[in-house]
């Protein structure tokens, strides 16, 4: 029954496959149990704020992958997104001054705009619109930026004044073990070891206990060698009473909160847009004209999420660029995302253990994933200057800027401009004009 209902056997995977593969994306996503509730913690304040977010963002993680599973039955994990979290806090409640309650009923009313338009299938033309070039673009971006996101997570990429980043200490903790945990993974790449990338994080992590080395963030920021279980493997989480339901649509729906609206609604359009193609591609089920089957479905699973998480008390919930990790170990179907769903529902009692998980030995992951990725841009005819030079500011947009949506927003509007100024306008989609000059608008008024 789950075979059919999944077609586990008609994507060319099994069970265990599936159910490892869901596994990995959740070990390599995992840190947003614990950096979600730090970030979040800044602006909403409840009682036990900490304990209360975190069984908050693993709830939210739960529905979002288990909608993806059973709606859409791809293997694309959910989650409150890095970055929205950050801006929902520090931008909207901290700096402008909006209630969080406001801000939590803001992303629930963009959740609502990105379902509207997934039935009415204004998400899915805009996908259309875009040529297949910066389709391939956006996966290799994105596989860009997760290695960038290991690298970090590694310590061996740190920030540096003067040159904005700069190579880390390599005789640190986090390094070395990243660095083991690239080679245990590599070596059973090469050998083809079913599970490399599961295996290559228990390695690191392993090999980050044993050797008592500095990964593991303190009290105060500073890296600490593993403590232990202190409190044991579970903790029986707090009751989210002052999150759930706190959410303030009328307060959203005043002009005032227009513009904050907008911005949640804007970003997150083409970050998850962005990040559902890329992944689709990678998993090989984007057909030959460049659509995703079920994609109606697929883009209304990532608006219901983000209504879901704002409800129960979180910022905007949508898909994890870390769900590559499992499919890269062959999860393909929706019981990938199911197996997700189900282990950050488990890590409400037994967090302490997703917390064992270091983030340099995810690191290593993500950047073995990066490079999988990076096999798209053969795809790309690299002769012809307006596909590669859209495509390539698609690429070093994505790490450089730190989000996918400028990725996608930089492909779109070079190409748009370059096709239609060098006498080839018609060669391109209409809608992609109304894209770009959108998106232009959207920086203009940025700026300003």
């Amino acid at each position: 029954m789950i075979d059919r209902y999944f077609g586990i056997a008609a994507a060319g995977s099994t069970v265990p496959r599936e159910l490892r593969a869901g596994l990995t994306t959740f070990l390599t996503m995992s840190y947003v149990l614990l950096v979600n509730p730090q970030v979040l913690g800044n602006a909403i304040v409840v009682p036990n704020g900490f304990a209360k977010l975190l069984v908050v963002t693993a709830l939210a993680a739960a529905f979002g992958s288990l909608l993806m599973a059973v709606v859409a039955r791809y293997p694309f994990a959910q989650a409150p997104g890095m970055g929205l979290n950050a801006y929902f806090a520090y931008t909207v409640v901290l700096g402008q001054k909006i209630p969080w309650e406001t801000a939590l009923g803001a992303v629930f009313i963009s959740g609502g705009l990105f379902v509207i338009l997934s039935v009415l299938g204004a998400r899915q033309a805009v996908v259309r619109a875009i040529p297949n070039h910066l389709k391939f673009a956006v996966t290799a971006g994105i596989g860009m930026f997760l290695a960038f996101l290991g690298l970090r997570n590694a310590g061996i990429v740190v920030a540096n004044p003067a040159t904005f980043v700069t190579l880390g200490p390599l005789l640190a903790g986090p390094a070395l073990i990243a660095v083991f945990g690239l080679l245990v993974t590599a070596i059973l790449l090469v050998r083809r070891v079913q599970g490399a990338i599961l295996y290559g994080i228990i390695a690191a992590t392993l090999a980050g206990i044993v050797t008592h080395a500095n990964v593991y963030e303190g009290t105060k920021g500073a890296l600490v060698p593993f403590g232990g279980f202190p409190n044991g493997l579970v903790a029986l989480p707090i009751v989210p009473t002052g999150l759930v339901g706190a959410l303030d649509l009328h307060a959203a729906l005043g002009l005032g909160v227009a513009a904050v609206v907008f911005t949640f609604f804007f970003v997150d359009f083409f970050d998850a847009t962005g990040t559902l193609v890329g992944l689709a591609e990678r998993a090989g089920v984007v057909d030959k004209n460049g659509n995703i089957p079920r994609a109606r479905r697929t883009f209304a699973c990532d608006g219901l999420a983000a209504m879901c998480g704002a409800y129960l008390g979180t910022s905007t919930t949508t898909a994890y660029i870390e769900s590559a990790s499992g499919i890269e170990e062959g999860g393909r179907t929706g019981l990938t995302a199911a197996t997700v769903a189900v282990l950050f529902l488990a890590a409400i009692l037994f967090w302490p253990v997703a917390a064992a998980i270091p983030a340099a030995a995810t690191g290593s992951a993500l950047i073995v994933v990066g490079a999988f990725m990076l096999a798209s841009l053969k795809e790309i005819a690299w002769d012809d200057y307006a596909v590669s030079i859209s495509a390539f500011l698609t690429i070093v947009a994505m790490p450089l800027t730190f989000s996918i949506a400028n990725g996608v927003s930089f492909g779109a509007i070079s190409y748009a401009a370059i096709m239609l100024l060098s006498g080839r306008g018609r060669k391109v989609d209409p809608l992609l004009y109304l894209v770009a000059l959108l998106l232009i608008v959207r920086y203009v008024w940025l700026s300003g």
